[in-house]
């Protein structure tokens, strides 16, 4: 008896229709994208594209009269390069069941998506983000937009946010806007298009552009409040409270507060707390500034320090803390015996000094995750839980605080 021979199965042609079902749109859509651009809108006519060429289709066109027709064959797929019709025909599927199993997981029932992660891993298939983003419109990707790349406060706020977004499937974009009120409005600009969502770190826009921002794409913002816009930021009494009690039971009674920039609004709340919480402990504090949130912006300061006759300051953050405290030495104090310096922050080196630096430490990688988890809540419609913990401020010390020398202990 005789094994008769199956013929190989043949590769179907992509139609209209699959990539109409993909860009979910309708199939004479696809044609109006294809056969004449522009005759629909931009962001239709992406999806299109990127489904045309997800599926590797080939459009048939009328052959002018004067040719022969040439029959028009389905694009021939390398073997280095598996699409989404491969996953589809090694798992049993659909195409379109690959693309929900793959793009968003949960949508299908266990056993099917399993065997579809399986084909896709023996084909080394990997999900186009354009083709990912077809079926909901979402590019799986948020934007971090940070004042200054080289300040190392925002180290933390980076990693926290990365790992959050990582743990829920986006991908994390970061941008820089270098303090400059500009260069971040035309960089959120450039970012919005193509992001789920935006966080606003240390924001030097003006309320009424955050708020226009916020109209377009889920935002939060760091370290600043804002009426109508979702905001993260640490509780600042707790640490502020315990940095006053400590300068005050070592003998101290005159403070400078070292501002930040002007316009920030995480130094003016620094300052409002710093302010009433010492008048009511019977300490005398003035704020000195505003000054650049850099080493160079401590540096600076000395003068007017030296001139207020104040025997500690607390600055805006442990950069300028750090660059009072090298300028004051190089100018022969001893620090902290005639100065005690504390910082705000605790950043990554802030106990490299000499004296180390005490600080006000904030939960900066808390700040961060916390910000992705909100822009994630408004993307996905999900009413943010309320009894959300508060991200505590501590006071860290080390050898920059002292009593000061001309006060005896008691």
């Amino acid at each position: 008896m005789s094994i008769e021979e199956k013929p190989a199965p043949t590769t179907r042609a992509v139609t209209l229709q699959d990539v109409a079902s993909l860009a979910g749109v309708n199939p004479s859509t696809v044609s109006r994208a294809l056969g004449k651009p522009g005759r629909v809108s931009a962001a239709t006519e992406e999806r299109v594209m990127a489904a045309a060429e997800e599926l590797g289709y080939e459009r048939r066109r009328k052959p002018h009269a004067d040719t022969v027709p040439v029959a028009v064959r389905p694009r021939r797929v390398s073997r280095s390069v598996a699409t989404i019709y491969d996953v589809a025909r090694l798992a049993g599927v659909n195409p379109s069941t690959v693309s929900r199993a793959l793009s968003i997981p949960g949508r299908i029932n266990a056993r099917t998506e399993q065997r579809i992660q399986d084909a896709a891993k023996e084909l080394n298939y990997r999900l186009n983000p354009m083709a990912r983003a077809l079926p909901t419109g979402r590019t799986f990707t948020i934007g971090l937009l940070i004042a200054d790349i080289t300040n190392p406060m925002f180290f933390n706020v980076v990693r926290g946010a990365e790992r959050e977004a990582a743990d829920s499937g986006y991908t994390l974009i970061l941008a820089e806007s270098q303090e400059s009120g500009q260069r971040e409005a035309e960089t959120a600009e450039r970012l919005l298009p193509s992001i789920d969502g935006l966080i606003l770190a240390t924001t030097r826009l003006a309320d009424d552009r955050i708020t226009e921002f916020a109209s377009r794409k889920p935002l939060v913002v760091l370290n600043r409040r804002l009426t109508g816009v979702d905001s993260v930021l640490p509780d600042l009494v707790p640490g502020i409270d315990e940095a006053l009690a400590h300068l005050a039971s070592i003998g101290h009674r005159s403070i400078v507060f070292l501002a930040g920039p002007k316009g920030s609004w995480m130094s003016f709340a620094r300052w409002k707390v710093l302010s009433s919480r010492a008048t009511a402990r019977g300490l005398h504090i003035v704020a000195i500034g505003p000054g650049q949130p850099t080493i160079e912006g401590g540096r600076s300061a000395l003068p007017k320090v030296i001139a207020s006759g104040a025997t500690a300051v607390i600055a805006y953050n442990d950069l300028m803390a750090i660059g009072l405290l090298t300028s004051a030495q190089e100018s022969g104090w001893t620090i902290p015996a005639q100065l005690s310096i504390i910082g705000f922050d605790d950043i990554f080196g802030s106990d490299f000094t000499s004296p180390p630096l005490t600080t006000i430490r904030t939960p900066l990688a808390q700040l961060g995750a916390r910000a992705v988890r909100r822009v994630l809540d408004a993307i996905e419609e999900v009413e943010t839980q309320p009894g959300t913990e508060p991200l505590v401020t501590e006071l860290v010390i080390r050898g920059s605080t002292a009593w000061p020398a001309a006060t005896e202990q008691a």
